[in-house]
């Protein structure tokens, strides 16, 4: 196979915790019994549904009290306004004086402030009530309860009644090395790596090694790196209509950072390993012998390794008959057409391979 330079896609794999789009730790608002528990444990539940009943009865008397206190304020101040309007027009007369004008408006406003606060109290109260329906605060998936029914809660307790987790989208924090970000930028900035058209793309690889359907979107990368790993944090937004992906869940993210346009690949099929651990792979230099070279492999791009040193454009690497070429004997070479999915010939049949042997192009 002669080498040529062709357009891949740069992946990057990073380790990576599922984390709930939003979380919601639902507590009581007021103090009282819980009467009943509505919702089914492990369900799905609106925002607004209702989740818990507390007792009602007195917050439903302190709002009638309240109201009361209205009533009471509204009847005051239609007196206190009369009676002014009334000092205001003897004052015209000289039927009264100006003290008892004053008195007579003190008194009025004094009767709109005491309804402007009974009407608080009533708010206040409403509220009270309205708050003894414990609802769902957002949309999600809802665990366990914490109480049952006959449980005295109180307003803001430290303990949580249940929590509610919204599953679809879910986030995925990555962790990626500093000099892995910086080496990428450089090579961006320096022109071999090009963004993705259609942006970063990213592919979630599961604890059991299946390939998750849907893939996800780059959310952002934090301000600041921890100290401890010397990583920086990266967030990823990807949909669960299934709800596979569940918090706390380990993945791996397989992340497209850029398109190199030039990149010289070669099938994994023709790459072996020496005594040394070195990636090793035959060629056909120029006078027809068989070579072995040392390569660096930078990382498997479907069936083929991205190399970054030892091979380059025009170079002839040996495909099939690799038990039978030694180096420095002269070979008589057949070129094959590689399928870039499988890495394998294109074309079937019977040709003459690097060593004289003949393949089937199935290898």
């Amino acid at each position: 196979m002669t080498l040529k330079p062709q357009e891949a896609a740069i992946a990057t794999v990073l380790p990576g915790r599922v984390v709930a789009y939003q979380v919601s730790e639902v507590r009581p608002q007021v103090t009282g019994i819980v009467q009943k528990r509505v919702f089914t444990e492990g369900a799905e539940v609106k925002e607004g549904e209702l989740l818990y009943q507390i007792d009602p009865v007195q917050y439903q008397a302190a709002l009638e009290s309240a109201e009361a206190a209205v009533l009471k304020a509204q009847a005051n101040l239609a007196l206190v306004r009369l009676t002014a309007e009334r000092k205001t027009q003897l004052l015209r007369t000289n039927a009264a004086s100006q003290q008892d004008v004053d008195s007579a408006v003190a008194s009025l406003k004094q009767g709109e402030a005491d309804l402007k606060s009974a009407e608080a109290s009533r708010d206040t109260a409403a509220i009270a009530l309205d708050r003894t329906k414990v609802v769902a605060p957002i949309s999600g998936r809802i665990g366990k309860s914490a109480i049952t029914a006959g449980a005295l809660v109180t307003a803001s307790q430290a303990n949580a009644l249940t929590t509610i987790q919204q599953l679809d989208p879910v986030y995925v924090d990555l962790d990626q090395a500093t000099s892995e970000m910086d080496r990428i930028r450089g090579e961006v900035a320096g022109g071999q790596l090009k963004r993705p058209a259609g942006g970063v793309e990213i592919e979630l690889v599961l604890e059991d090694g299946k390939t998750y359907p849907q893939k996800g979107k780059f959310g952002f990368t934090d301000s600041s790196v921890n100290e401890t790993t010397g990583s920086v944090s990266t967030r990823a937004i990807l949909a669960n209509p299934d709800r596979r992906l569940l918090p706390g869940m380990y993945v791996r993210a397989r992340v497209t950072a850029g398109v190199d346009p030039k990149a010289i690949l070669i099938p994994q099929r023709a790459v072996s390993r020496n005594p040394r651990g070195e990636a090793v792979a035959m060629f056909i230099d120029k006078d027809g012998k068989v070579e072995q070279r040392v390569l660096k492999v930078a990382q498997a791009i479907g069936p083929n390794w991205l190399i970054d040193d030892g091979a380059k454009e025009g170079d002839r690497v040996i495909l099939d008959g690799l038990q039978k070429a030694k180096p420095g004997m002269v070979a008589k070479t057949v070129d094959v057409a590689i399928d870039p999915k499988t890495g394998l010939t294109k074309t079937p049949g019977k040709e003459a391979n690097a060593a004289g042997a003949p393949t089937t192009g199935k290898d």
